[in-house]
């Protein structure tokens, strides 16, 4: 028989298998058991951590003939079919290859008939929402009148991307990260019944990568196995995650606890050649920062498995103090946030790495500067008193301060960083009509929720000004929020998306500005040779600041105020 990954082999069949998801599975069992099973289910979470399988295990379930206390049999031939993948009665469907319309109204015509074998027709759509609005349309409709005996069960990564319509006719259930204790547990069981040897700090080091899913667990363990030889050890599994070692961690930090900057770079280098990612790396020093800081304020809880408790990180734990570990964690934290952005990591990694070795001077600055505040008190207390000194003698002398009227701040040049489209936004507002921009509003709070978590902090800081059937100018609080707008397609490309799926027949190209630059784009657009209908344009086109105001004529206030003076009175009829 042909060799099959691990993640295969052990795919759980029962509910107690699924690892992690214990509040998940026991609802789905007592629903069998009480017979109160629902006609759609939304599956939700992240990747590996058993929603498919689930799905699956509840299809057996459901029209197991032997099912006890809601767990299938897997013995009967209902159950083997299911498991096989050959059950005509339950459907499974990967929605990113059959998303369109004709796919779900085949499913809907087909839904209309009984099941010929098992008591509930299943249909397991996963990744639904990569599925067409047409398609989800189509689906609606079954969902709001369903069939007696079908099932639906939905699974995606992406639960934000399903419309709200959908949602509200299924039983939503969230699947969590699995715990790297439990998915420590569970590799540690599979070799054992594998009958091969590993070292504990080997399985926490696979945990950590898979970062809360257990089919990367497995497969990462699948790789290890095969790098071994005939044991995995921690090397081994160091290796396979490209994670870094515990002995690179302890001279890197110990570098920048020295301030070291030259030895820190080094090192840095070291680590990249030997191939390590940068993503990788951060996270690894990251957790290396925060287990410093718990070793040092509550040292049971961080598990001698865990690796770390080598003699240097003992020693760096007993020399630093928690304010830098923060500092660093900080640095860390800020610069894996800007690799995920750029394409030369590199430069950031270097950056961050000058600021570790370079931070950590705090005491000694504070002393320095509380010094310094000490000398300027005292200087400013005796300049104090010789000004208080002359204005008594100013008094006793019969001379009057005459205080001066204050002069206007001034206002400080706006920076030029972000070159506004102003072209574009023209070309928009020559065939921008208020009703598009009246559509767009109406689905904008849609628009954000169907947005990642980062995409929507951008969008949330700006307005739609106007929208043409081609065009649409959103304008942004800050001018460094637009920039970020402005050089991320993926962004463009989301509300693009996702405004074409929620308007018919519109897809707009987004134009970012800032919102300081709208009011003088549009005096200057409608200042010019451009015939538009104010009220059919602008949504607020009452406001008179939309044209250009006329200048004054005051040449004669002018004229008066300069031969008179103060003597002049300004009086408006």
């Amino acid at each position: 028989m042909a060799y099959q990954a691990l993640y295969r082999v052990w795919r759980s069949q029962r509910f107690e298998d699924v690892v992690g998801q214990q509040a998940i599975t026991q609802t789905l069992k007592n629903a069998i058991i009480q017979n109160q099973i629902s006609h759609a289910y939304l599956f939700t979470g992240p990747r590996g951590t058993g929603k498919t399988s689930a799905a699956k295990i509840l299809a057996k379930a459901v029209n197991c003939p032997h099912s006890q206390d809601g767990e299938p049999c897997n013995e009967c031939d209902m159950c083997r079919s299911i498991t096989a993948g050959n059950q005509e009665d339950v459907i499974e469907i990967d929605a990113a290859s059959n998303n369109g319309v004709e796919e779900i109204r085949f499913i809907r015509d087909r839904a209309n008939y009984a099941p010929t074998q098992a008591k509930y027709k299943v249909y397991i759509i996963d990744e639904v929402h990569m599925l067409s609005t047409g398609a989800f349309n189509a689906l609606l409709k079954t969902l709001e009148e369903p069939r007696k005996n079908v099932i639906f069960i939905l699974a995606t990564t992406e639960p934000h991307k399903i419309p709200a319509t959908i949602i509200s006719r299924t039983q939503r259930f969230d699947f969590k990260r699995i715990r790297t204790e439990d998915i420590v547990e569970h590799l540690a069981h599979i070799l054992a019944e594998s009958h091969i040897d590993y070292e504990d700090q080997a399985l926490q080091v696979i945990a950590r990568s898979a970062e809360g899913g257990m089919r990367d667990a497995l497969s990462i363990l699948d790789q290890a196995i095969s790098f071994s030889d005939g044991k995995i050890t921690m090397q081994n599994a160091m290796e396979v995650t490209g994670s870094l070692t515990f002995e690179m961690m302890d001279q890197f930090i110990q570098h920048c606890a020295q301030k070291n900057v030259a030895g820190a770079l080094e090192m840095l280098g070291e680590m990249l050649a030997s191939g390590k990612e940068a993503r990788r790396l951060l996270e690894n020093l990251l957790v290396y920062c925060r287990d410093l800081l718990i070793y040092q304020q509550a040292p049971q809880l961080l598990n001698e498995k865990t690796g770390y408790l080598t003699e240097a990180f003992q020693q760096l734990a007993a020399q630093t103090a928690p304010q830098q570990l923060y500092q660093w964690i900080d640095i860390l934290n800020d610069t894996q946030n800007d690799v995920r952005f750029t394409t030369n990591p590199t430069i950031y990694l270097e950056v961050a790495t000058v600021k570790l070795a370079s931070s950590g001077g705090a005491p000694a600055i504070a002393t320095s500067e509380t010094s310094m505040d000490e000398q300027q008190v005292q200087q400013l207390k005796k300049e104090l008193q010789e000004l208080r000194q002359e204005i008594q003698q100013l008094k006793q002398t019969g001379v009057t301060a005459q205080p001066e009227a204050p002069k206007a701040p001034k206002r400080k040049p706006q920076t030029n960083g972000y070159r506004i489209p102003k072209e574009r936004v023209f070309n928009v507002l020559k065939e921008a009509t208020k009703q598009n921009l009246v559509n767009v509003k109406m689905v904008w709070e849609d628009l954000l929720s169907s947005l990642t978590v980062t995409q929507k902090a951008i969008l949330r800081a700006s307005e739609p000004k106007a929208a043409s059937p081609s065009g649409l100018v959103i304008a942004f609080d800050y001018e460094i929020i637009c920039q970020k707008a402005a050089n991320d397609s993926e962004f463009g490309l989301a509300v693009h998306n996702n405004l074409s799926r929620m308007i018919p027949d519109y897809a707009p190209d987004p134009i970012f500005i800032t919102v300081d630059s709208w009011p003088e784009l549009r005096k200057e657009f409608l200042s010019g040779d451009h015939e538009v209908v104010v009220e059919e344009v602008f949504e607020d086109a009452g406001d008179l600041s939309l044209l250009p105001e006329e200048p004054a004529d005051d040449t004669v206030v002018t004229k008066a105020q300069e031969l008179f003076g103060e003597l002049a009175t300004i009086e408006e009829n």
